[in-house]
This record gives structure tokens, C-alpha cells and sequence, in this order.
């Protein structure tokens, strides 16, 4: 079983990396060897590298990993060698009173283990004991750390001197990032903005609660990306209408001339909750993902609008519904192809094709797929309707050069009789019999839902939707992705705990209400 592998693994593991431990102490590596013995689950290896440092005469590291696998009495033995039994001692006693400060002390102090001392002070935030570190990097001249550390005890104003005087306030501006006072903030931003940094000024006069000057650094980054998403911050936290009109005059280019790129924009109205604004904006970054053929980034945008709206119970404009479907109709035309099911990507591929300004970027190469595989299907008609499109002059000479005598063949050789007819199945609406691959019904007009496997039209009688998304799709075609362990084709989550829909009419209500 899984499991029963698994403990295999671990077991195997846990043995190399024991002898990797016991190894690298008898090589001379022994910070290593002590690290890995005590990251390992179990005492005996523990054991077998304190005996191996007890023999090579070091033994407080052997103290502490006989006292790490609990052998007291040995470690109480070593520490006597060393003549620390009163150090030992008192560490064990600090250690179980969990005094952090002493224990922090003693480590910096007599035992000169500054990296124990480091992950008592993180783990405990004690605050004297982040000073005592911080004077003990201090001496080593190590101003990064004793920076750090001087923040972590509460001497902000200590931290800020001595990152002035070593010019190194990024690292005291990482530090106090989210723990900082306001005049502290404000001391940062000061300084940033002295030192000619619009970015980190910006940010730390936002961080002070001064939005108005922080939004006037902000926004003289260009279109640099962390800037403009603490400016959008900036104005979702001041909720000032001066500020967003100053906001959406910067994004549209009305400040400087240069609109940004609409992604910005985008991300203003998703944090402002103007949903149907940006859904406008959705719809203008995906077509310009979807001319430069970014046809997934393009899906993953307006798959994420489509679940915002929804989840804000905002009707989901036509653009959006129609783009994403004809992407995900396009992006689900390979694995069909894959499983052989050419009458179906044929249809997809006619449904593309009949959109092919959406694609520009591959317009020979879609037109060529939708021939060869309608002339896979039996549909010739549609393969020399779309071979006559490729051999117009503008696509002409792009045709790759291994397909082009066979799409020349489908225009000559063409018969002209009608594609077979397509098989029908029920409108879920209204029974009545429709193209499997066509959306509205011909009876009710209504805009039928999609199956997110094959893009064909559902039936109530094989429908359920997807856990994670809520996107309908065949029961049968889901199970079977499920079976082979593969996610969700409209969001990439695991397919679990599929159901039928019993209630169908209950579905393509609510999805009307959805819909614009």
C-alpha cells in the first residue's frame, strides 16, 4: 500500500542521512553532522555521533546531543569532561523554566553557540534576549544581524542610528515593515524621500497613514509594479474620491500622457469592488493576451472575473462568458485530438474557426487543424470551406509546407456534398433536439451551458459540475478525468466527490440569473 511505501521511504531516508551525519562529524564537518543528527527522528543516531565527538574530545557538542536524545546520564558525564557541569546544569535548568533571557545569555556567553541563541530569540521574542544578540553581532561587527535583532528588542531608535551611520537602513526598513510606530515610519520615509527613493518613500508615508504625500511619490515610478500596487493600496485604505480620481487619471495616462498597462487598472477596480468596471477592463487585457497568443493567461483572467462576479451575485456580461468560451473551446481541443475523439475537436475546431479574429496570432495554424481533422471526421464540406479560406493570398504563405499539397487536395478533389448531419441531442431547456456542439437553441433561443470536457452542449440527464469551480460538464467525461487523476479542465483543481445534478432546471435558473 501507499502508506506502507512510504514508511519504507522514510525509514531508508532516516538511515542514509544518519550515516551522512555520523560521517560528516568524523570528517571534520561537524556543525553539519551535529545538524543533521538532530533533525533526525529517533535516538540512536543521536547516540552514535555524541560517542563519535565524545572520542575526538568535543564535548559540550556531545552533551548536547546525548541531553537531545535523552541520555542524561551521559551527557551529565561528557559535561563533567569539559568541567561545564555547572554550565550544563544551569542551561537544562533555564531550558525546562523557559528562561529565555538567561538561557540566551549562557548560549552567547559560555557555550558560544550564537545559532541556538538566534532560534531561541525568534521562536520566543524575548525581548532581552534579542539585545543580548544583537550586542553580540554587534562585536563581531556584523551590522546586519545586530540591526535585526536591536529592532527585535524594542530599540527602534537604536536600530535606526546605527543603519544611518552604516547606511543600512534597507535592512532596518525590512525589519520594522509591519511592526514599525508611525514616527518611525515617518523617520523612513524622510529619509527615502531625501535619498531620492520615491518607491520606499511612498510606501512608508502610506505605512504612517499619509496618503495623500505617499500617493505624490508613488506615482512618479512609471509603471513599476510594486509602486503602483501600494499606491492602489494607498487609495483602497484612504477612501478619499480625490485620491481615486487622481488614481484613474494616472492609470488612463490623463497625468503624463503614458496610459499604464491595463492590468493596473484591472487590479484598481478588483480592490475598489467596481466589479462591472473591471470586467470592462478584463475583457480589454485578455483580448490583448489573446492577439499576442497568450490563449491561457487570457482563460486564467477571465476564468477569475467569472468567479468574481459570481461570487459577488454580479451578472456576468456577454464579452466575458463569449471570450472565455471560445479560449477554453480552443484550449480543449488538444487532449480531444489526444483521445482520438476527432468528431468532437472538429466541432470545437469549427466553433474556433468561426471566431478566428479572436486568434490572430495563429490563424494559418488553427485554419490548418480545423481541416485536417473535419477531413478526419467525415466532414468534408467544412474541411474545404476552411482550405478555401487558407488559400486566400494573406494566409497563403504561411501555410507550413508539410500540409500544404494535402489542403490543396481537399479544394480540388472536393466533392461538394454536404457535411453528414450533426448528431442532435435535448435543449436542457425545452427537450427540444439541437446540434450537440451548437449553444442556443433553435426553439427557446436560450444560451445552453457548455460541457467543460468537450464544449458540447449538456443534457440533464448526464450533468454535474465541478466541486471546486462550479462549471457544468457531462457526469460520464468528468468521472473519467477523475478515474485517471486528472484536474478540472476550466480551473485545474482536483476533481472530488462528484455528484449528479438532480435539480437541472434549479441550475440553468440561477446560471440565467448570472448571466447579462
Amino acid at each position: 500500500s501507499f502508506v506502507f511505501k512510504y514508511k519504507l521511504v522514510l525509514e531508508h531516508n532516516n538511515m542514509c542521512n544518519s550515516g551522512i551525519a555520523r560521517m560528516s562529524i568524523r570528517t571534520g564537518d561537524i556543525r553539519k553532522g551535529i545538524e543533521i543528527a538532530a533533525s533526525i527522528e529517533g535516538r540512536a543516531v543521536k547516540r552514535d555521533c555524541a560517542t563519535i565527538l565524545e572520542q575526538i574530545k568535543q564535548y559540550s557538542d556531545a552533551a548536547y546531543l546525548y541531553e537531545l536524545g535523552h541520555f542524561y546520564d551521559r551527557a551529565a558525564a561528557v559535561s563533567l569532561k569539559a568541567k561545564n557541569c555547572k554550565v550544563f546544569f544551569s542551561f537544562v535548568a533555564y531550558k525546562n523554566a523557559r528562561d529565555y533571557d538567561n538561557l540566551v545569555r549562557l548560549l552567547l556567553e559560555h557555550l558560544n553557540k550564537p545559532e541556538e541563541a538566534v532560534c531561541i530569540v525568534r521562536e520566543s521574542r524575548s525581548v532581552e534576549g534579542a539585545r543580548l544578540v544583537a550586542k553580540f553581532f554587534t562585536k563581531l561587527g556584523d551590522q546586519d544581524s545586530a540591526i535585526q535583532f536591536l529592532v527585535l528588542s524594542q530599540c527602534q531608535q537604536e536600530a535606526f542610528h546605527l543603519a544611518e551611520t552604516e547606511q543600512k537602513m534597507d535592512i532596518f526598513a525590512d525589519a520594522v515593515e509591519d511592526d514599525g510606530t508611525v514616527d518611525v515610519f515617518l523617520q523612513l520615509a524622510d529619509y527615502y524621500a531625501k535619498n531620492m527613493n520615491s518607491q520606499k518613500a511612498g510606501f512608508f508615508y502610506y505605512k504612517a497613514g499619509q496618503y495623500s504625500k505617499a500617493l505624490d511619490y508613488l506615482l512618479t515610478n512609471g509603471e513599476d509594479t510594486k509602486a503602483i500596487s501600494t499606491a492602489i493600496a494607498c487609495v483602497v485604505e484612504a477612501r478619499n474620491p480625490d485620491l481615486n480620481s487622481h488614481m484613474i487619471d494616472y492609470l488612463l495616462g490623463e497625468i503624463d500622457g503614458i496610459p499604464k498597462n491595463p492590468k493596473f487598472l484591472f487590479k484598481y477596480y478588483i480592490s475598489m469592488k467596481m466589479y462591472r468596471e473591471a470586467a470592462k477592463t478584463a475583457v480589454v487585457i485578455a483580448t490583448e493576451e489573446q492577439a499576442n497568443g497568450s490563449y491561457r493567461t487570457a482563460h486564467k483572467l477571465l476564468f477569475g472575473m467569472y468567479q468574481e462576479l459570481q461570487n459577488e451575485r454580479i451578472k456576468v456580461p456577454f464579452e466575458v462568458q463569449n471570450n472565455l468560451m471560445l479560449l477554453h473551446s480552443y484550449l480543449i481541443i488538444k487532449s480531444l485530438v489526444k483521445r482520438g475523439e476527432h468528431m468532437k475537436a472538429a466541432r470545437m475546431l469549427i466553433r474556433v474557426a468561426g471566431s478566428i479574429s479572436h486568434f490572430p496570432a495563429h490563424v494559418v495554424s488553427i485554419l490548418t487543424t480545423t481541416v485536417i481533422e473535419c477531413t478526419k471526421a467525415g466532414l468534408k464540406q467544412s474541411a474545404f470551406k476552411f482550405a478555401v479560406e487558407l488559400l486566400k493570398d494573406c494566409n497563403r504563405k504561411s501555410i507550413d509546407e508539410k500540409y500544404r499539397k494535402k489542403i490543396e487536395a481537399v479544394v480540388r478533389k472536393s466533392d461538394k456534398l454536404p457535411d453528414p448531419e450533426e448528431l442532435k441531442t435535448c435543449c436542457p431547456y425545452c427537450d427540444n433536439p439541437t446540434e450537440e456542439s451548437i449553444l442556443v437553441c433553435a426553439s427557446c433561443k436560450n444560451l445552453i451551458p457548455y460541457c467543460i470536457v468537450t464544449g458540447l452542449h449538456l443534457v440533464t440527464n448526464d450533468f454535474t459540475t465541478c466541486p471546486s469551480c462550479g462549471f457544468p460538464g457531462f457526469y460520464s467525461e468528468l468521472k473519467r478525468l477523475k478515474d485517471e487523476q486528472e484536474g478540472c479542465p476550466m480551473c485545474g483543481e482536483e476533481l472530488s466527490d462528484l455528484k449528479l445534478v438532480d435539480d437541472v432546471k434549479q441550475f440553468l435558473m440561477n446560471d440565467q440569473k448570472n448571466r447579462q
